[in-house]
């Protein structure tokens, strides 16, 4: 179990590094990563990701939850300080020279080409979701119908997600 736990603090907090745009931008090489060491398979990563969704809190609720699923709390806990703190600790060097160069010339053209690789990253990890997620036409139906709602009127994605979880309990997208 220790060897578990400091895999996962290893994994975490390389991965931490790398979530530009926040921890849905990294869901395509997290769920690699995962699957790399056998923590979950595409599905049970779809799953726990439709939970950490679910559940009040951070967005990136998905490595508490896999942290769990591997070794217990302790695997929780590892995992989540592992995604935390590295990115804590470099974002608060970072904001400092930031802020401080915030009407640099160079400062705005990096932002301007961060924006674009981070739009992409999430819509990566939009498309990796939809292939571990989508099984047959019913859920496929179900995502469109949750995206095409999410886009075109202003309901809560709370709704849509108790309504995705009122159609599995029913069976319907079995």
């Amino acid at each position: 179990m220790i060897a578990a736990v400091a895999t996962l603090a290893v994994v975490f907090a390389y991965l931490s590094l790398l979530a530009v745009g926040g921890a849905n931008a990294l869901l395509p090489e997290l769920q690699r990563q995962a699957a790399s060491f056998g923590w979950v398979d595409p599905r049970q990563f779809a799953d726990l990701f439709a939970l950490a969704q679910a559940a009040p809190g951070p967005n990136m609720l998905i490595v508490t939850l896999i942290g769990w699923r591997v070794a217990g709390l302790a695997g929780a806990l590892a995992a989540t300080a592992a995604f935390v703190l590295p990115a804590a600790l470099l974002t608060y060097t970072v904001a400092g020279l930031w802020q401080r160069f915030r009407e640099a010339p160079w400062r705005k053209r990096v932002q301007a080409g961060l924006t674009p690789v981070t739009v992409g990253l999430v819509m990566g990890a939009a498309v990796l979701l939809c292939r571990a997620s989508i099984h047959g036409p019913g859920t496929a139906l179900v995502a469109l119908a949750a995206a095409a709602g999410l886009l075109a009127t202003r309901l809560h994605p709370l709704w849509l997600l108790g309504l995705g979880a009122a159609l599995g309990a029913g069976g319907i997208l079995q």
